[in-house]
C-alpha cells in the first residue's frame, strides 16, 4: 500500500492568475486543488475600482469551470477615501501595495513610502479592518532590497498598530525576525523560496524559470524561512506567488520575473514537509493559519495525495498560451489522488 496524506481546505494566499487566455489556462490548475486564493490586482490596467474587482472575480469563476473555489479579491493600492473603501469592503479581502516599478506591472504603484503620505488610506483601512499586503522591496541593490525595506515595515506597523500588515513572499532572515517584534506583522512564504537560493538560479547555467522577484537569497535566509514554515509559526502562511508568464517571455533576453508553481505546489510541499518530519504542521501552514489571520471561512475541500512518483509536464498550454512550471519534465515524489 502506498502512503497517503490528506489536506483540508488548502489555501494559496498570494496568487497571480493574469487575465484572458492565460487566466483560462492557469486558473483551473489552482481551483482543482485549492479551496481559495488571494488574487493579485496587478493587471494592466490595475484593479482599482469596485467594478473592476467584481468583473475580474466573475472572469476568474468562469475560468474555474465550476470548481468549488473562492477567489479572495484585492485592490491595487492607491489613495482611497474611507467612503470608497466602506463601499468596496465586502468585495475584497485586502489591499495590495506595490512600490512603483518594483515588479511586474507595478509602474503605477506607490512612489513615496512616507507614513504621512499614506496615512489617510491606511487609517481608513485600519478602522474598517482591511488588511494591507505589501511587496516589501526598495529599488536598491537586488540582494538588499527586502532587508532595506524593514524600516518601512517598522514605521507602518508602529504608526498603525491596529492595521494587519502582511509581508508578502518574504525571502530573508531579517523579515523572519520582524515577525516577533511587531504584533501586527504577518507573512506569506512561497514554495520556491523554501527550496532555492540564488545559486540555484544563476550559480551555473542560468535557469530562467527560477528567476523571480524578490530574487532568491542566501542559504541562511532559506534556513530561516524553512524554520518558521516547517514549524508552522502562527504568523506565517503559504502564498505561492505563482506567476505565470508565456514561455517565450521567460526564455528570452529580458526574462520575465516569476516562478509558475500552481500545478505542483501541494505535491512538493508535502514532499518537503515529509522530508523534514513535519507533515503534521503542513495543515497549519497551508490553511489553518490563513483562516485565522484573515478571518475567512473557505469552501470545504479535502485533497488527498499519494506517495507515488509524478512526472511534471514540460508545459501547460491552450490555443494561445504556453507556460512552463517549476520542475518541468522532472519527477516529484507525491501525486494528487483527487
Amino acid at each position: 500500500m502506498s502512503k497517503t496524506f490528506t489536506i483540508k481546505n488548502p489555501l494559496d494566499m498570494h496568487l497571480h492568475l493574469r487575465d484572458n487566455d492565460m487566466l483560462n489556462l492557469v486558473a483551473p490548475l489552482t481551483s482543482k486543488t485549492f479551496s481559495g486564493a488571494i488574487i493579485m490586482p496587478n493587471l494592466v490596467p490595475p484593479v482599482t475600482t469596485k467594478e473592476a474587482v467584481v468583473a475580474y472575480k466573475q472572469r476568474i469563476l468562469q475560468a474555474c469551470k465550476g470548481d468549488s473555489f473562492e477567489p479572495y479579491m484585492t485592490l491595487f493600492f492607491q489613495n482611497y477615501t474611507k467612503e470608497f473603501l466602506t463601499d468596496v469592503k465586502e468585495d475584497i479581502l485586502a489591499i495590495k501595495l506595490y512600490p512603483a516599478g518594483i515588479t511586474t506591472n507595478s509602474e503605477t504603484g506607490v512612489s513615496s513610502m512616507d507614513v504621512e503620505t499614506l496615512r489617510p488610506t491606511l487609517e481608513a483601512m485600519s478602522e474598517l479592518g482591511i488588511p494591507l499586503c505589501i511587496h516589501g522591496e526598495t529599488n536598491g541593490f537586488v540582494m538588499d532590497r527586502e532587508a532595506e525595506f524593514m524600516p518601512i515595515y517598522a514605521s507602518i506597523a508602529s504608526a498603525f498598530p491596529n492595521l494587519k500588515i502582511i509581508m508578502e513572499h518574504i525571502t530573508t532572515k531579517a523579515a523572519v525576525d520582524m515577525l516577533d517584534i511587531y504584533p501586527n506583522l504577518y507573512a506569506t512564504i512561497t514554495l520556491h523560496h523554501l527550496l532555492i537560493t540564488l545559486d540555484d538560479v544563476a550559480g551555473g547555467m542560468l535557469k530562467p524559470h527560477l528567476f523571480c522577484k524578490p530574487i532568491a537569497k542566501r542559504d541562511e535566509d532559506r534556513a530561516a524561512l524553512l524554520n518558521v514554515a516547517l514549524g508552522a509559526h502562527p504568523k506565517v502562511c503559504f502564498g505561492s506567488d505563482s506567476a505565470p508568464h508565456p514561455k517565450h517571455k521567460k526564455e528570452s533576453c529580458g526574462c520575465a520575473a516569476g516562478v509558475f508553481t500552481a500545478p505542483i505546489a501541494l505535491q512538493v510541499l508535502t514532499e518537503l514537509f515529509e522530508k523534514h518530519n513535519c507533515l503534521d504542521n503542513l495543515q497549519k501552514f497551508i490553511s489553518d493559519n490563513a483562516v485565522r489571520i484573515y478571518g475567512i471561512n473557505p469552501p470545504q475541500k479535502t485533497i488527498t495525495l499519494e506517495k507515488v512518483d509524478f512526472k511534471v509536464p514540460q508545459n501547460y498550454q491552450n490555443e494561445t498560451e504556453i507556460v512552463v512550471p517549476m520542475y518541468a519534465d522532472e519527477v516529484i515524489k507525491w501525486s494528487l489522488v483527487n
